[in-house]
């Protein structure tokens, strides 16, 4: 640092970082067209044929649409899906959620990466979330409402959510910005 600062101060400095966060392997994030109006809006979720969803850079065959609500503040995670692929397209309709995501694949190219995503209804977009990847949020104040579908179906003889302590990260990823 060119100014210097009281050792105990330029110990605990940290800078944020505003560039484009590391990608990880197979999650796509793509930006929704709202089209909004005096008297409402319309937003077009997903486009299926023959049960597959257009658009995507990989194939993805729709076998589940599931809707979430969270509470305000409330912290959900950490699941991911090991004993059968079971990927996700998520949507936040309604409110925000602090989405964080963490590559545990074994294999992946980018095996420990983690990234943060802000997945909101004002400015909606889809979250695909491959298999392996472990995936969590923490709702807005104002609360959250997610749509989300997969392409596996949930089966409570043999459920395929395996869970992770929401802290297992660490606890930073949840902190409130106080700064």
């Amino acid at each position: 640092m060119k100014i210097p600062l009281d050792p105990d101060v330029a110990g605990a400095v940290r800078f944020q970082e505003y560039g484009p966060a590391k990608a990880i392997e197979g999650v796509v994030h793509r930006p929704l067209k709202k089209h909004r109006s005096l008297d409402g809006w319309f937003l077009e979720h997903l486009r299926v044929t023959g049960g597959k969803v257009e658009g995507l850079p990989v194939p993805f065959e729709v076998r589940q649409i599931s809707l979430s609500r969270a509470t305000p503040g409330r912290i959900n995670a950490f699941h991911v899906h090991p004993r059968r692929v079971q990927d996700e397209i998520w949507c936040v309709v309604e409110g925000a959620l602090q989405v964080w995501l963490a590559d545990v694949r074994e294999t992946s190219a980018t095996r420990g990466a983690r990234r943060p995503y802000l997945l909101s209804a004002e400015e909606p977009a889809l979250l695909l979330i491959p298999s392996g990847v472990a995936h969590g949020y923490k709702a807005g104040p104002k609360g959250a409402l997610l749509l989300y579908a997969m392409n596996s179906q949930f089966d409570t003889a043999d459920p395929n959510e395996g869970r992770l302590p929401w802290d297992h990260f660490g606890l930073e990823l949840w902190a409130e910005d106080r700064g």
